[in-house]
């Protein structure tokens, strides 16, 4: 979200987490800011997040979060108290205390039927009290706004002190136009039966206006690290057809999984599906092996100047955590139109 932020014209100031990968990753790709790591568990935490601005002199003009929602239990009267929380109570106090002018917060779809949309009207009651002007939430599609993964994100964006609701980015790409994976990856190269270098030259050039924008200004391929796979998942992958999965395995091996997304390949012409934190269920479509970090990369729309660090465990975890670039820049770019609109 914070890469789409820079990419529509922002300036990020400061990247909180408690991962240190994630940490040197956000550093080294966010031209200026600062990584710091804290401990959000501890709200008192949050006063070193308003030391930062009162030291630097920045006023704040959007706070951006993705806190877990999975603590909330309201089981008894409105009890919210699982630890987990904590996390969200952290972005409502720092907005208490440095009043951004506009507070974005995204999550996953399932977070607004949590406990029968309970918490999704906390969030909204919680940021309203602080002034925020609360609209609904909005459920965004990646492929309507050009990205190559079937993915969705719920958004919760408000404004401060606004007489107006925030007004969504609307879709930029239909249906019979989505990117579809090969468009997206079919330039890299392809690691058959090898661990490929983690720097690579391109083989080819551009073959799609995805691809030759993902490659502006990068001269060369990084985190594209193949993995070799046992005989036995290589076996059962070459017998499953593009955008297929375990279920079209012969009959005699009925039962050896059941995980639904088992062995799912990815479908040339279409968008891929959600991309995970690294589970080995997702294939290429052409090649029997899982998509590299790189290749996940492409389909989340980090460009390939996105650079990803830590092992190869932790950097599938960052890519598939987070928000596609091109979905908080097409967010971004309409919070900075209000901004611009509304300036004092």
């Amino acid at each position: 979200m914070s890469r789409g932020f820079i990419d529509a014209g922002f300036s990020v100031k400061l990247g909180v987490d408690f991962d240190d990968m994630a940490l040197k990753t956000f550093a080294a790709n966010h031209e200026g800011a600062v990584a710091k790591k804290l401990d959000l568990f501890d709200l008192d935490n949050v006063d070193k997040i308003k030391e930062f601005f009162d030291e630097n002199n920045y006023a704040l003009d959007v706070l951006v979060g993705g806190p877990p929602c999975q603590g909330f239990s309201l089981a008894g009267p409105r009890q919210v108290d699982d630890s987990r929380n904590v996390l969200y109570r952290a972005m409502v106090k720092t907005a208490r205390i440095l009043r951004p002018r506009a507070v974005v917060l995204e999550n996953v779809p399932g977070m607004i039927q949590l406990h029968g949309g309970l918490v999704k009207e906390k969030i909204i009651d919680d940021f309203t009290k602080l002034g925020y002007k609360m609209g609904e939430p909005k459920i965004l599609y990646a492929p309507d706004y050009g990205i190559p993964q079937i993915r969705k994100r719920v958004v919760f964006v408000g404004l401060l002190e606004s007489e107006t609701e925030f007004e969504y980015p609307k879709p930029t790409c239909k249906p019979e136009n989505y990117v579809t994976c090969q468009q997206a990856i079919g330039d890299l190269p392809p690691l058959i039966d090898i661990v490929g270098d983690k720097i690579q030259e391109y083989p080819c050039e551009p073959q799609s206006p995805y691809q030759e924008m993902m490659r502006k200004d990068s001269d060369a391929i990084h985190n594209h690290e193949g993995t070799i796979h046992d005989p036995k998942t290589k076996k059962f992958i070459a017998m499953v057809p593009e955008g297929k999965n375990y279920k079209s395995l012969p009959p005699e091996y009925d039962g050896i999984y059941k995980y639904h997304e088992a062995l799912t390949r990815y479908h040339s012409q279409k968008p891929s599906p959600t991309i995970n934190t690294g589970h080995r269920s997702h294939f290429h479509y052409k090649w029997n092996r899982i998509p590299t970090v790189r290749e996940s990369a492409r389909l989340q729309s980090f460009d390939d100047k996105f650079i990803f660090y830590g092992n190869k465990t932790q950097q599938y975890r960052q890519v598939g955590n987070a928000v596609p670039p091109m979905l908080g820049k097409a967010v971004a770019t309409e919070i900075l139109k209000w901004l611009r609109n509304n300036d004092k």
